[in-house]
């Protein structure tokens, strides 16, 4: 009875042992659906790495695209906003891209820090002007970045004061009047 079994689960194991590295081999970023390069066109996606770059730059801590934040705004997009959204902001980049054309002469890209700063400031204004809900894609865009950027393990750690478990718990203390 017991032969039996063990054999069973020999044949079993061995069986996944074969079978399970060649069903994983085909697992790569062209291979999987739900990628974050699905969501935006890749020149998009340098223009979110820019834009994000450009809103929080590497001072004496790392900016934000060497904290992956424009990783984090793909994954949020693609993770907890419906569609509109989506769409809404990849509109916003295109005319991030648009304005630095009409202000600068060429794209964002391919722009200096000073003037992609000078192009970020004039849409952040006119986004005021407009008195445009939070719900505007440039309001989105900054919102995220700085949720990707102060939620990131680098500022969590060695910028904020992290603690793991806050407000601590001492039981036996003495009451004095």
């Amino acid at each position: 009875m017991r032969r039996r079994l063990s054999l069973k689960q020999m044949a079993v194991a061995l069986g996944g042992m074969i079978t399970v590295p060649t069903w994983a081999y085909g697992w790569n970023q062209d291979a999987l659906k739900f990628t974050s390069a699905s969501l935006l066109p890749p020149e998009l996606e340098t223009l979110l790495s820019e834009v994000v770059d450009t809103l929080i730059p590497a001072t004496d801590t790392p900016g934000a695209r060497e904290l992956g934040v424009d990783k984090f705004i793909l994954t949020m997009l693609r993770d907890c906003y419906e569609k509109e959204a989506q769409d809404k902001l990849a509109s916003a980049l295109q005319t991030i891209d648009e304005r630095a054309k009409q202000e600068v002469s060429s794209g964002f890209t391919a722009c200096t820090q000073a003037q992609r700063t000078q192009v970020l400031a004039v849409l952040d204004k006119e986004n005021k002007e407009q008195k445009e809900d939070r719900s505007s894609a440039f309001s989105l865009l900054k919102n995220l970045t700085i949720q990707g950027y102060l939620n990131s393990e680098y500022v969590m750690k060695n910028l904020l004061k992290y603690e793991l478990i806050p407000a601590r718990y001492h039981g036996c203390v003495p009451v004095n009047n």
